[in-house]
């Protein structure tokens, strides 16, 4: 997998990813290059000074003179997000995604909730997007932070979660307004796909359904967007 950028890359590097090779174009010396040059030696890393067509060749995105080669994302475990909340003496705070497919708004999510403080993220294994270069380069960076959560089954995933004390809330239109939900304590937001939204089945699964007011004409917010507004209304509710 490749990883691109200045951010993405030091995240990577400060969280001891495994780097297989940095190539960084030549003649670089801002701080910020400067400081992942230092970093990534002192991990020893292999370093290839090339031209920037050597990178432009590689992605067709804005690298920044900055490319990896790291292996594949290291998905972690459901019990793993259930245990990060507890080593912080915090109540569950969980994302779950059904069917998202577009990587922008994977990694976009992906950036809101690491900085709102989710302790996880859930995604099905079929029919969605996975951790790729795309959803790393559009997070940041902080898909080296955020715990990620792979499974085969979404609906069963939601009842193990409700039988460790977890409230799941689909965010769909029709629900309850979200400011009148308490979503104070062990609470996870299930949010649908770009076009067919949450499934039938998962939406039945899930304990309530908690609505974004809406007051213009368009019926519908982009997901990660939607993800946004509700996660840091729950940040609201918690504070």
């Amino acid at each position: 997998m490749l990883i691109e950028g200045k951010n993405a890359i030091l995240e990577a590097l400060q969280n001891n990813l495994t780097i297989n090779k940095l190539m960084i174009q030549n003649n670089l010396s801002d701080n910020a290059s400067n400081q992942i040059i230092k970093l990534a030696k002192s991990k020893g890393v292999r370093i290839d000074f090339v031209s920037k067509d050597v990178l432009d060749k590689k992605t067709r995105n804005r690298h920044q003179g900055f490319i990896c080669e790291t292996t594949d994302f290291a998905y972690f475990e459901v019990d793993d997000i259930l245990n990060n909340a507890k080593a912080k003496n915090e109540d569950p705070f969980i994302v779950i995604l059904d069917g998202i497919e577009d990587p922008h708004n994977f990694g976009a999510i992906i950036r809101t909730c690491e900085c709102a403080g989710v302790h996880g993220i859930i995604i099905p294994q079929h029919r969605a997007c996975a951790v790729n270069d795309t959803v790393v380069k559009t997070s940041a960076g902080a898909t080296a932070n955020m715990t990620i959560a792979r499974v085969n089954n979404l609906n069963n995933t939601i009842k193990y979660l409700q039988e460790n004390g977890v409230w799941v809330y689909a965010l769909e239109t029709g629900g309850k307004q979200m400011t009148t939900v308490n979503l104070k304590g062990s609470v996870a937001i299930v949010v649908g796909s770009e076009g067919k939204g949450i499934s039938r089945l998962t939406k039945e699964n899930c304990d309530d359904i908690v609505t974004i007011p809406l007051k213009g004409k368009v019926n519908s917010l982009n997901a990660s967007v939607a993800n946004a507004i509700v996660v840091y209304e729950i940040v609201r509710q918690r504070q």
